[in-house]
């Protein structure tokens, strides 16, 4: 039997194959259920007890070399293949790579930045998680103010003095303590309101808030500067200001660009009167300017705030702010063309 083993082992060295059929039948012969290696185990019970370790020494041998020549064969085949099996034909054309492209809300978030860049503006971001005084407090809203009452902001459970800040206004006020005027930046970012999901309102939505702060800052300036704004975003050479409250502005105003009445849709979106609101505007408030450490009596400043997604939705004819959020391929895909 020993001798049997024997030749079993050299038959295994003496193997050699490229062909992956015949190295399975061979796997099967020796390794397989029914094999060989099988058939000498199940016989290792009738084996003298003196035999037993010699004999038990040289199935094992027979059965390493076995898996041990299967493999390398197998390995020898696949790096014979070499980049052909990799990457297949290197000549062959590549498959197309589907380019993404930017949201419309970063687009127009971005032209947004790219028009106040050119006279002056800077970029300024801070956190989505708030404190009371730089949402609230600092800008002047006092303690009744229903802004604060928890069916409008979302307090965080664990610290009621801190919220999802409800605009980037919060921005400003850590701007203006870590910078002395003169002051020029506009504040980008996402906020946080608790209002019902519709198509005209949501609950996370995003802002672009200004502000510019220096001697001698009159409405004037804030005029001029917001029509600049309006005739490079919209093309549109006409606004109006309304008068309106802020607690951190004053006095204050709404911003009504005339969208005119051309189309039908003109008419849908501004109720027939052509006039079309786009943000609120107004001087920065004294108080505000105190709880900042800058002198009121020194430097008078301005400040205005729009959503982004409204901005989006007059650009791009967008009927449901609730696309903005579903990422469907399908909306997001027509404006691959917009950079």
């Amino acid at each position: 039997m020993l001798d049997k083993i024997k030749e079993l082992i050299g038959e295994v060295a003496q193997f050699q194959s490229a062909n992956l059929d015949e190295i399975e039948s061979f796997r099967i012969k020796f390794l397989g259920k029914k094999g060989i290696l099988n058939d000498l185990f199940a016989a290792f019970k009738n084996v003298p007890a003196d035999e037993r370790k010699e004999f038990g020494h040289y199935i094992n041998t027979l059965k390493n070399a076995a898996q041990d020549k299967v493999t390398a064969l197998k390995e020898a085949i696949e790096n014979s293949k070499g980049f052909e099996t990799k990457y297949g034909d290197l000549t062959r054309p590549a498959e197309p790579i589907e380019l993404g492209n930017r949201h419309p809300i970063s687009l127009v978030k971005n032209q947004i930045v790219d028009i106040f860049s050119r006279i002056g503006f800077t970029v300024s971001e801070g956190p989505e998680m708030e404190d009371d005084w730089h949402n609230f407090t600092g800008l002047n809203l006092p303690e009744y103010h229903p802004a604060r009452d928890m069916q409008d902001t979302f307090f965080l459970q664990t610290n009621p003095d801190m919220l999802l800040r409800t605009h980037t206004s919060s921005v400003q006020m850590r701007y203006m303590e870590s910078h002395q005027p003169p002051i020029r930046t506009v504040s980008p970012g996402r906020v946080f309101r608790n209002e019902d999901i519709s198509a005209r309102s949501h609950c996370i939505f995003h802002q672009v808030e200004g502000l510019y702060i220096d001697t001698n800052v009159s409405f004037a300036d804030l005029k001029q500067t917001l029509l600049y704004f309006t005739k490079e975003m919209f093309g549109k050479s006409k606004i109006r200001l309304r008068p309106s409250y802020f607690p951190f502005t004053e006095p204050s105003a709404e911003v009504d660009i005339y969208w005119g009445l051309e189309t039908e849709v003109d008419y849908k979106i501004t109720k027939g009167t052509g006039w079309l609101e786009i943000m609120g505007c107004g001087m920065v408030d004294p108080n505000v300017l105190k709880n900042v450490n800058i002198d009121p009596t020194k430097y008078s400043g301005f400040a205005f705030g729009m959503g982004i997604e409204r901005i989006a939705m007059l650009l791009y004819q967008i009927p449901d702010i609730r696309m903005f959020y579903e990422n469907d391929v399908r909306f997001l895909e027509q404006f691959k063309s917009v950079r």
